[in-house]
């Protein structure tokens, strides 16, 4: 067996100590060399001690400093990420400096957790907000992502909070310019529908992305897009409008060639595309190529080819007018010379020193004038319709008092009676009437300075000739009134010498009947007329059929009240 160290029995200094004092003893160590021994022995001992303390103060230090990071590092992510703080470690505490890192380290990673959720959501919204922004401003590449760095000092939830609201503002704004722009296109599509005009040539000269072929997110909604859209649909607008103005203004020839030349139905219905939009708005127009430009060019070809027919029929076209104007002027009373105008246009037409179009200008506008003048003459002449009625009415009604049947019971005879009624009411209205008709046509040629005429007779004179003849007839009356009552006198006085006046039922014998006298009148009463004869052009007026009115008479006859008054009987100069 081998035998054992004694040196490894003993591990305590003092026992070593002691084996080291034996083998010095024996060895026959001086005191000198054993103290100087000793004291490196102790300096030796000393120098691990003082590096074992300094390693252990080192590492106190770093878990000093790795604790003072470790606060700071909880400070700074509290501040980034806006939390509330936790309650602030005190440097000395009752814990040891791990126990303190040990508690410190959770929080530490929870924080760091939560700070790279909040960068990543950071990053997330920036990169939504910088690619919208990209959109708007029209980069041509806004989904590339450019590279930029999150502000890690303010993590906060207000300052995300922030950046949610301007993404959601973007995304509000981005959603209007979107509808903005689908609104544009559909606008633009609509427009090129009516107009004839390629739809994809114009929306992609815009911009490429809005054709169809693009998803709606992908449609470019920038600022210069939506300018050139603006720009865009209102050239549109302003084509359609010109384009409606030229349309309407060839219906409107096409409908005056055609009622000039009496065009049948049937070819007027070749355009009924073009004249159904002749009193249509622009925003009215909405039928796919209602205004194409082949449509305006074929209306404009048909304009050109009825205005070179009609230039062929012009004078059968001017006489037609000729005829209207002609017709207003025979309605309204005023008398003019057709034989010389007819004869005029005939000579313009064939000298050619006139347009067809001027020419026909020229007539329309006498027809409008003749239209107005006619228009302010109605309310005269529709008095005087009922002045002329009602002085025919006398008229019959002086027939019907001379008719000494009237009484009798003979067919029709009730009928008789009660127009004649009427007769009376409306012969009583005569004076007011003319009074009327008179203040009315002096008015109105106060304001024409000129003198009111009826079929060239001037319409005061008439009335005036009409009261006069009303007077001279009122006065005859009353003499024969007069006349009447002192024959009856006279018979009266003569019945006891010439015996009594024979009965009703007795015969007359052969008393002579008195046949007219030569003034003209039944039993010598004078039949006086005044004739208002409504004609043109001299003798009579042509209507729209070419049919001529005849004479329209307003007669004044005195009462034959001297029929029953024997012819023979003398006329004493007083009663």
């Amino acid at each position: 067996m081998d035998t054992q160290n004694p040196l490894l029995d003993e591990n305590t200094c003092g026992s070593l100590l002691n084996k080291l004092q034996e083998i010095w003893d024996e060895v026959g160590e001086s005191d000198e060399e054993r103290d100087k021994m000793l004291l490196q022995i102790e300096q030796e001992c000393l120098d691990v001690y003082k590096r074992n303390v300094e390693q252990a103060a080192k590492s106190r230090a770093q878990l000093l400093q790795s604790l003072d990071d470790a606060k700071l590092e909880l400070s700074g992510l509290q501040l980034a990420l806006g939390e509330k703080s936790f309650a602030e470690i005190p440097e000395k505490t009752s814990g040891t400096i791990k126990e303190q890192l040990a508690a410190i380290a959770p929080i530490l990673k929870q924080l760091w957790q939560q700070k790279e959720e909040r960068i990543k959501e950071f990053s997330d919204v920036q990169s939504q907000i910088q690619k919208i922004c990209g959109e708007i401003a029209g980069e041509l590449n806004p989904d590339s992502t450019r590279s930029f760095a999150v502000d890690e000092s303010d993590l906060s939830l207000k300052k995300l909070d922030g950046y949610q609201s301007q993404l959601q503002d973007l995304q509000r704004e981005k959603s209007e310019r979107l509808h903005k722009v689908l609104e544009f296109v559909s606008t633009v599509h609509d427009l090129c529908a009516v107009l004839g005009m390629d739809f994809f040539s114009i929306v992609t000269k815009v911009h490429p992305s809005l054709n169809d072929s693009t998803g709606v997110h992908s449609k470019s909604i920038s600022n210069g897009t939506l300018a050139k859209l603006t720009e865009t649909v209102s050239t549109l607008k302003e084509d359609k409008k010109q384009r409606l103005d030229k349309l309407q203004e060839l219906a409107s020839q096409l409908i005056d060639l055609w009622d000039l030349m009496d065009t049948p139905i049937e070819e007027r219905r070749l355009f009924d595309h073009v004249t159904c939009n002749m009193s249509t708005s622009v925003d009215e127009v909405t039928v796919p190529g209602a205004l194409a430009l082949d449509l305006i060019e074929q209306a404009e070809v048909e304009v050109e080819r009825l205005d070179q027919l009609k230039a062929s029929r012009m004078k059968e076209i001017a006489f037609k007018k000729q005829d209207e104007l002609e017709e207003i002027y025979a309605r309204a009373h005023i008398e003019i010379d057709p034989e010389t105008a007819r004869g005029h246009i005939l000579s313009l037409i064939e000298s050619g020193n006139i347009e067809p179009a001027e020419l026909l200008a020229d007539m329309d506008k006498q027809i409008a004038k003749a239209k107005e003048e006619a228009l302010s003459r109605r309310e005269i002449l529709d008095k005087v319709e009922k002045w002329m009625s009602a002085c025919e009415e006398e008229s019959w009604l002086e027939d019907y008092n001379r008719d000494e049947n009237r009484y009798n019971a003979t067919r029709g005879a009730h009928l008789n009676l009660k127009r004649a009624e009427k007769a009376r009411i409306l012969v009583n209205k005569i004076p007011a009437l003319v009074d009327t008709l008179v203040a009315k046509t002096r008015a109105w040629e106060e304001v024409h300075d000129m003198s009111f005429s009826y079929d060239g007779v001037p319409l005061l004179a008439m009335l005036d000739e009409y009261a006069m003849l009303r007077h001279e007839r009122e006065e005859e009356k009353r003499r024969m009134r007069d006349q009447k009552k002192y024959h009856e006198q006279q018979n009266t006085e003569q019945e006891p010498v010439f015996g009594s006046r024979p009965s009703p039922a007795r015969p007359l014998g052969n008393k002579k009947v008195v046949g007219p006298r030569p003034n003209g009148g039944a039993n010598g009463t004078p039949n006086r007329r005044l004739s208002l004869n409504t004609h043109q052009n001299g003798s009579r007026s042509t209507t729209k059929d070419g049919k001529r009115d005849s004479a329209r008479h307003v007669s004044m006859s005195k009462e034959d009240t001297a029929s029953h008054v024997s012819g023979t009987e003398p006329v004493p100069t007083s009663p």
